[in-house]
């Protein structure tokens, strides 16, 4: 399915890798609604202040009102379902909000995209619902064990979407991001956690466990994965790691980030930004060959080259005033 001049929904739009998506959609030749959480304050989110605002058509609604979901997919030909909640610290706190939003919001589109006949949908799942790795690579085919509520949510979507593809031949794919970085992302992400610190306090930054690994992904290459499962014919009902297959410790990312920037840091563990024991994913390792084999997909950007872009978009003044760097946002 060639994707330009198709007209595409994309949910989770005014979100960190939504709104990336949203202009790389429109720079391809496609019309698109975006669908933005409904808030009082008229807020689009990211894409307030994107080049391509006024090039596209924004819904505003929420993915648990079905129909709203429905409203907002009529006349569309393609879906990406970007829209979700993703903290984790904050799924402990609130799993209710998790399962309406992540599963049922899910659902709702699902039920629309087939009520309306939509070409394609491409659904985001999350390395999490592998949670740690019992094999590296980890490829599509390992286990899922999902060791939070947010991840046991996402795991159920994609077990719904894989449901409808196989049930009604709904034709959606899925893609597995391993952990997306990049500008816009929120404090919440470990790479902006570490970079806003270093730019607002010197050399004292406050993390949780410095062990885990985890496989980082610069965002344009993982929204050039959504782009080629979303042309792919052979990526229907299939799942695909988005991912570069290398990972590293929090700590030394944290250190990495120091020396890009030439700053010394000294790293000190807070307690609260510690995962229960069971809970926290100790390592993250992409394989990637499926995703080389049926979309011709690999990353472009290495880890090095990602950060720079990242740390520079940070060190803007008018970015990092955006981030509330001395609370711990969860």
């Amino acid at each position: 399915m060639d994707l330009k001049n198709k007209r595409v929904l994309v949910t989770g739009a005014d979100g960190f890798i939504g709104s990336h998506l949203v202009e790389e959609l429109v720079r391809k030749g496609c019309s698109v609604r975006a669908f933005v959480f409904y808030n009082s304050f008229g807020s689009w989110g990211w894409l307030d202040n994107s080049k391509v605002k006024t090039a596209i058509e924004v819904f505003a609604g929420d993915v648990r009102d079905p129909h709203g979901i429905k409203a907002s997919m009529k006349g569309c030909d393609a879906v990406f379902h970007l829209a979700a909640l993703i903290g984790i610290p904050y799924s402990y706190h609130s799993p209710d909000n998790y399962v309406d939003t992540n599963i049922r919001g899910t659902l709702n589109v699902l039920q629309a995209a087939r009520e309306l006949c939509v070409e394609r949908i491409v659904h985001t799942s999350t390395s999490e619902v592998y949670g740690t790795a019992q094999f590296v690579p980890i490829t599509e085919e390992h286990p899922i064990n999902p060791q939070s509520p947010y991840a046991a949510t996402k795991s159920a979507a994609d077990f719904l979407s894989l449901s409808f593809y196989r049930s009604f031949n709904l034709p959606v794919s899925i893609v597995r991001p391993f952990n997306t970085f990049g500008p816009r992302q929120s404090a919440r992400a470990i790479i902006p956690t570490i970079i806003s610190q270093i730019l607002l306090k010197g050399n004292k930054v406050l993390l949780g466990s410095l062990n885990p690994t985890r496989d980082l992904n610069f965002v344009l290459d993982t929204v050039d994965g959504f782009l080629r499962a979303g042309e792919a014919d052979n990526a229907l009902g299939e799942v695909i790691n988005i991912g570069s297959g290398y990972d590293i410790s929090v700590g030394d990312l944290a250190k990495k980030i120091g020396e890009i920037m030439n700053i010394k840091i000294e790293i000190s563990e807070d307690s609260q930004r510690i995962r229960p024991d069971k809970s926290e994913v100790g390592r993250l390792c992409a394989g990637n060959q499926k995703a080389y084999k049926l979309l011709q997909w690999e990353p472009k950007y290495s880890l090095d080259e990602g950060l720079i872009k990242t740390i520079e978009w940070f060190q803007k003044s008018k970015n990092l005033s955006l981030y509330k760097s001395n609370i711990y946002n969860i």
